[in-house]
């Protein structure tokens, strides 16, 4: 990509994709169709094949639209560490590249998701004050959606990185969810004071103070049930933790989807059933749909990294295109410094006897 040229808001990854670079650009064709004003995209990835698709779908003479070529591809089953070794030209290292050097506010990815988040927290760095970054998603609950965080960067969290997690999401539903003081619950095996391991008392005690302090508006520990009933609006947990019930619930809609569907196949009286609920089913497919807030961001880091199912559909591309422009237009990277920072003062300094030196990137 020639200096000269214009900067991009989006370096979008398309060979990261299950699905091939098709289905990325279709995905960035449906953002261009629903937006007129989208800002400009760079596209990441082998320059004939990304310029053969573009022609395909007819975006070859867009302006928005800039190549970044890159002759590798990082696979899905490759080592995180070992991969970015190897994959220096690859089209998930160069889009992070171009966050990095100020070139795009926000790097999308579909590819492998440890190599993904190495390589953002190498090469982007965390925040001041951070030590490790969390992935946060955003799910549907009964009357709206959560954010659900820590998903799996973070397995074994301490105190302070939920603490850090929990301001981060905050901020994070602020612009995703258009929630002015997002409420936010700890997720533990009971409400009760006392219920929990040290961890999680140690953070709910560290969680009161920022709210006395008017940081973050925190209700306190929730249970697994309670997510899906709208009593908070971002549900903090270890990585370990959250990728077991994102996991766990992306396996029981896919169950719940295939029983209902075998079921009301079963004879002439429930497919006709079936067709006179159609626009209930229509309803709830569309509320749980998970196109519409498509993308997991890796927060806390000097820019922002989106990463994609593997297996993200074109209306899921364009999903995690809408999210990463909103998130580019609202940054907040300021004021999150400075609340990590007073909440760093505010918890215990022993908290942070064991942490890890930054070293350089």
């Amino acid at each position: 990509m020639d200096n000269d040229l214009f900067l991009g808001t989006i370096a979008l990854d398309a060979m990261g994709s299950d699905l091939g670079p098709a289905e990325v650009v279709e995905g960035l064709k449906i953002s261009f169709e629903e937006n007129q004003d989208t800002e400009p995209i760079i596209l990441v990835g082998p320059e004939h094949v990304l310029r053969a698709e573009l022609k395909r779908v007819g975006l070859d003479q867009d302006p928005r639209i800039q190549i970044q070529h890159a002759s590798q591809v990082i696979n899905m089953d490759e080592k995180p560490i070992a991969a970015l070794k190897r994959g220096k030209d690859s089209s998930m290292v160069r889009a992070i590249e171009l966050v990095k050097e100020g070139k795009a506010k926000a790097v999308i990815s579909c590819g492998n998701t440890g190599s993904l988040m190495a390589g953002g927290t190498i090469k982007l760095r965390p925040l001041e004050g951070i030590e490790r970054p969390a992935l946060a998603c955003v799910m549907p609950h009964r009357s709206g959606h959560f954010v659900l965080c820590d998903v799996g960067a973070n397995p074994e969290s301490k105190p302070q990185h939920l603490v850090h997690n929990a301001i981060l999401a905050s901020h994070y539903a602020q612009v995703i969810l258009n929630i002015r003081s997002p409420r936010i619950g700890l997720l533990t095996i009971g409400t009760e004071e006392g219920k929990g391991n040290e961890r999680i008392h140690d953070t709910h005690d560290h969680l009161k103070k920022l709210k006395d302090l008017g940081m973050i508006n925190y209700q306190g520990p929730i249970e697994g049930f309670q997510i899906f009933e709208n009593h908070v609006d971002v549900v903090i947990c270890d990585g370990f933790v959250g990728n077991i019930v994102l996991k766990s619930i992306e396996g029981l809609f896919r169950f719940l989807k295939d029983t209902v569907t075998t079921e009301l196949k079963k004879d002439l009286i429930r497919q006709a059933g079936a067709l006179l609920s159609m626009g209930a089913f229509r309803d709830m497919k569309a509320k749980l749909n998970p196109e519409r807030y498509s993308g997991a961001r890796l927060l806390g880091l000097r820019g922002h990294v989106f990463k994609a199912h593997g297996s993200t559909n074109r209306h899921g591309v364009a999903g995690a295109i809408r999210n990463a422009l909103d998130v580019a237009h609202h940054d907040m990277t300021d004021i999150i410094r400075d609340e990590i920072e007073k909440a760093n003062q505010v918890m215990k300094p022993s908290d942070y006897s064991d942490s890890p030196k930054e070293s350089a990137s």
